[in-house]
């Protein structure tokens, strides 16, 4: 197959012609910092033999456990350099891919901060990798050894970034090297059971993975519960409750809070192709906290009916839930399901709480100005209010005694039921722009011009697909400088 290696000065583009190459292509491609959970054990990664790092010898003596290392939400865990974690991402990419074949790999400064005394483990590693994957890195670091093995040398410039050099051919259109570039598969990630194990290992079974510091939390703040409102007596059913449902927030808000940062970090792991599915582990990770959440208000029930006897009825416990639902899905939907940052997703999440209060008639029942009033109607809050003892009669527009079960489950979801419209709206405008996207390829790819460079790139390597059809018929000597605009070759 064929390395192709994209140099330039620095700010000159090379990042952002890879991440172009990504997006048009189907491929595999490990960015220039990519992240990883730092907290997670080298040996623990599924089906990857760390001995075959050249350091490892090191640590099996000094500390077999040795942690990936890095910073997570800015928090330092010690393990590997920076050096070391470029090293174990190629050769995660190495150890993963050697049994498939025809891939495009894409790598951005996979050398950075590796010193010359690992130079003949990476020129190695990348000649066994392009004996079954083409190979397209950008790199700054052992320029001249990885150019001049290189089968192409790309180079991109600040001054026109409407062009590249191939070679020693100048002023090549860059949309069309972008397409050209396309020789090669996507990595299909095959589920497992290793990889299913490798969730519950990291997530459930390790302190790391928040749930610790959450039962902890939870513990320490029921039991001031129980502490300062024991003994409550009938008639403060409001007061308790809404005391029991604020801690049940603050005892499940960091792990909520993480959410958006555990999204990115796990998704740049399955990208390295450390384990499987992004789609399985966010809906392994939608459950684990939808239970931790369910037994948080199981906890809280049960210290509800220690300081006040007069609320035991399941009915308290099932508006409790939905109560404490409709704050949570807000945090799992933006944090887990859209690329939005940390800051954005906090915020967002944060508005039904915010709104909670100053609509739901939290702590002015009855009370609101005429117009504004009816969004009462929009929170679980306000059918838990009108469950409570000696508040109904200062409730307005309650639903009959009947109908508050329900009625309070289905405002609970009222978020989720927003957030799944317009997802599916998004999913709609995404396929759409897909189709023309495809219908744009189709029209690159149709052009002498295409097949003639990809003649020129890969040779007689071309991929048999239906998107590189024809490419075969090409002559490397009929390319010529490719000019920018309508012109032809």
């Amino acid at each position: 197959m064929v390395l192709t290696v994209c140099i330039g000065a620095s700010g000159s583009g090379k990042t952002t012609f890879l991440e172009h190459v990504h997006k048009v292509n189907k491929c595999t491609y490990i960015r220039q910092y990519h992240n990883l959970r730092p907290f997670i054990a080298v040996n623990k990664i599924p089906n990857f033999d760390p001995t075959q790092l050249p350091f490892w010898e090191i640590y099996l003596k000094e500390q077999p456990n040795v942690k990936i290392g890095g910073t997570m939400a800015g928090e330092f865990t010690a393990g590997l350099s920076g050096g070391q974690r470029k090293m174990l991402l190629f050769e995660l990419i190495y150890q993963r891919t050697k049994n498939f074949s025809d891939l495009l790999i894409c790598l951005d400064e996979p050398f950075a901060g590796v010193t010359d005394d690992f130079l003949p483990y990476l020129t190695q590693r990348v000649e066994e990798i392009r004996k079954n994957h083409n190979l397209l890195l950008v790199t700054n670091d052992h320029v001249q050894a990885l150019s001049a093995t290189a089968d192409n040398v790309l180079t991109v410039s600040a001054v026109d970034r409407s062009i590249v050099k191939i070679n020693e051919v100048e002023g090549i259109d860059r949309e069309l090297a972008l397409y050209a570039l396309s020789n090669g598969n996507e990595y299909e990630h095959p589920n497992s059971k290793d990889d299913l194990r490798f969730f519950f290992d990291v997530e459930v079974f390790s302190l790391a993975g928040g749930l610790g510091g959450v039962a902890g939390f939870t513990m320490f703040a029921n039991l001031m519960l129980i502490v300062s409102y024991w003994d409550s007596s009938p008639g403060s059913e409001a007061l308790v409750m809404v005391g029991i449902q604020i801690v049940s927030f603050f005892c499940i808000n960091p792990y909520l809070i993480a959410l958006s940062d555990w999204r990115n970090f796990m998704t740049e792991e399955s990208e390295a192709l450390m384990h499987a599915s992004v789609g399985v582990n966010k809906a392994l990770k939608t459950l684990l906290t939808l239970v931790v959440l369910f037994t948080i208000c199981i906890i809280s029930f049960g210290v509800l009916n220690l300081v006040i006897d007069t609320l035991g009825d399941a009915r308290y416990f099932n508006a409790m839930f939905w109560d404490s639902a409709s704050l949570t899905f807000p945090f799992l939907c933006t944090g887990l399901y859209t690329n939005l940052p940390f800051q954005l997703v906090q915020i967002i999440s944060s508005l039904p709480f915010l709104f909670m209060i100053f609509f739901s008639t939290t702590f002015s029942p009855g009370a609101g100005v005429e117009g504004v009033k009816f969004l009462r109607f929009l929170f679980a809050r306000f059918y838990f209010w009108c469950m409570m003892p000696g508040f109904q009669d200062l409730m307005e527009d309650c639903p009959a005694d009947g109908n508050l079960d329900m009625a309070v489950a289905l405002s609970g979801m009222i978020g989720l039921v927003l957030f799944l419209l317009g997802y599916a709206a998004l999913t709609l405008k995404q396929s759409r722009d897909q189709k023309l996207g495809d219908t744009k390829r189709e029209a690159i790819e149709g052009k002498q011009d295409f097949k003639d460079l990809q003649k020129v790139l890969f040779g007689d390597k071309i991929i048999t697909s239906p998107r590189n059809a024809g490419a075969a018929g090409a002559t490397k000597e009929g390319f010529a400088i490719v000019a920018t605009g309508d012109e032809q070759l």
